[in-house]
């Protein structure tokens, strides 16, 4: 059983997407191709697409894709879902945004993993492309992430950066959007 599937066994389990998130793309007039990386049940998946944008939701679990398929078909809704482990699923340049909700914690057992993870991804996607984060509010995380950016020697251009409120959660998230140039 993968780690996420008993959270899984309650439908809509982790809620509605972020709000700013969905605003985000609802205010940008390039409607492309999105790749959202640990997708779960697909909140944020499904979301986008409503909003015309292509998905690729991709995760580790088999209920969470299922159950994201299973809601994009009632719905008529541009979702492709791909059961696999999302550290070693190939960035191509047909992706226009790369996004990682809630994936990012650096625990120290975890650290070095999702450090390469985000250099990997960064390094695949094309010029042009935009990466969307969004990781719970933490001194450890946040400088983790800034110095990742601060050692790349491709240029970012920051589209979005503020800390928002998950509404399931009622937490603080930084909200990190840059596109690479």
């Amino acid at each position: 059983m993968v780690k996420y599937d008993k959270h899984y066994e309650e439908e809509h389990h982790f809620g509605d997407p972020c709000p700013d998130l969905v605003k985000f793309f609802a205010e940008n007039s390039d409607r492309g191709k999105v790749l959202d990386l640990g997708c779960g049940q697909g909140r944020d998946a499904l979301a986008l697409a409503s909003l015309g944008y292509e998905v690729t939701g991709v995760d580790v679990s088999q209920i969470g894709i299922e159950q994201m398929l299973r809601e994009a078909k009632k719905n008529n809704l541009n979702v492709r879902g791909v059961i696999a482990d999302i550290y070693e699923y190939p960035i191509d340049s047909s992706f226009d945004y790369i996004l990682l909700d809630s994936m990012l914690h650096f625990y120290k057992r975890e650290r070095e993993k999702e450090i390469r993870f985000v250099q990997r991804i960064m390094n695949e996607m094309r010029i042009g492309a935009v990466l969307c984060i969004l990781a719970s509010k933490s001194k450890t995380t946040e400088s983790i992430l800034e110095s990742i950016f601060e050692n790349e020697s491709t240029l970012w251009i920051a589209l979005e950066d503020k800390y928002i409120r998950y509404p399931k959660v009622n937490s603080l998230y930084r909200m990190f959007i840059v596109q690479k140039v």
